[in-house]
């Protein structure tokens, strides 16, 4: 899948603007009348490109992203998905941000895997609360090759399929025997987060590398599963690597089906504890450049959401995002809850986006 995205047409009387603020730099083009644009196919984006995008001034960035979200989206619904860490702590990984790795001491207490049966049972409530995907994540490195544990994985995904629900899994990193018995179990979605910029990563995590990710999401899109992919910001990133990342993501051959914009939420005890709240603005930006960029994609809000007020989840929606993690937690952090979600939708007047019509095969 190819990306869509927007070429002005030449226009030499346009005046150079200069913009004051963050985001300075000559925008002239973006004065130009959206009519003069044209919505093309290409994965071939520039960090050049992708800058400029993301700095456009927001109420024009805004109203490009909501042009390429009326062409290729459904307009006025919202994916709500439910996220189950059915295996929690104890991670070898050294992910800055998580506070289930085994490297800090966040008070978060090691779990064992799930039960197949507890984990149907929530992916039951979630579906009569609303939800339409059931993500589970599980904080491996990777899941050991033959292992019970795995076979337990696949049982669940086939049992939440047989809910005619979405079904999703974050598992850290596959080989090719574990991602086909993932598609023949019947899985929708894999989620493998990229988390930030090539030249960034190395500040993030140590334990495993950039190419890493890349190699288990082309191997995760070679067997036909979707590829849930995103990142966070936040995290001391320049925009640079913010867009770096998003460049990433969009040259991906296919792009992925769906894209987690995460807003950090420190953690005590985690190297990135202290840092300070990502102004949500910044996530608005984040949300329209990757609607414009990726623009198939279920742009989802997703962590750090629980400290966005009503009026900023709605510039996201405005933004380009249609889809969210619903219920009151995020594996260890919190999330709004689901009536406050519901009630949000409801007075936005925007609807649960239905299955897809393939989630019961």
């Amino acid at each position: 899948m190819g990306v869509m995205g927007a070429t002005a047409a030449s226009d030499e009387s346009m005046p150079s603007v200069k913009i004051q603020g963050p985001y300075a730099r000559n925008l002239a083009y973006s004065r130009l009348s959206a009519r003069t644009w044209q919505m093309t196919v290409r994965n071939d984006w520039t960090r050049d490109e992708a800058r400029a995008l993301h700095d456009l001034p927001l109420t024009d960035l805004l109203f490009r992203a909501q042009e390429v979200h009326r062409a290729t989206q459904p307009r006025d619904a919202v994916q709500l998905c439910s996220l189950l860490s059915i295996k929690t702590g104890a991670c070898q990984e050294d992910c800055s941000y998580c506070p289930q790795s085994s490297k800090y001491d966040t008070g978060v207490e090691a779990e064992r895997l799930m039960d197949v049966a507890e984990v149907l049972l929530k992916a039951r409530e979630a579906k009569e609360a609303g939800a339409s995907r059931f993500c589970m994540g599980a904080a491996w490195r990777s899941p050991k090759k033959g292992s019970r544990q795995f076979q337990q994985v696949l049982e669940m995904v086939r049992g939440v399929r047989s809910l005619e629900m979405e079904a999703c899994v974050t598992l850290g990193m596959l080989d090719d025997e574990q991602t086909q018995e993932l598609k023949d179990a019947g899985l929708t979605a894999y989620n493998h987060n990229l988390d930030t910029s090539e030249e960034y990563y190395g500040e993030i995590i140590t334990t495993r590398t950039y190419k890493d990710r890349l190699d288990t999401i082309a191997r995760v899109a070679a067997a036909g599963i979707s590829v849930c992919a995103g990142g966070i910001i936040g995290m001391g990133e320049s925009i640079d690597d913010r867009v770096g990342m998003l460049v990433t993501l969009a040259n991906l051959s296919p792009q992925p089906e769906s894209v987690p914009v995460n807003a950090l939420v420190p953690v005590p005890g985690t190297p990135l504890g202290d840092r300070k709240p990502v102004d949500p603005l910044e996530l608005v930006r984040m949300c329209a450049a990757a609607r414009i960029m990726i623009p198939g994609a279920r742009v989802r809000l997703s962590a750090g959401r629980a400290s966005l007020s009503r009026e900023a989840q709605l510039l996201c929606f405005m933004a380009g995002a249609n889809s969210l993690f619903f219920g009151d937690k995020l594996l260890t952090t919190g999330n709004p809850d689901h009536d406050a979600d519901l009630s949000l939708l409801r007075d936005a007047g925007l609807s649960a986006l239905a299955p897809a019509s393939d989630a019961a095969e």
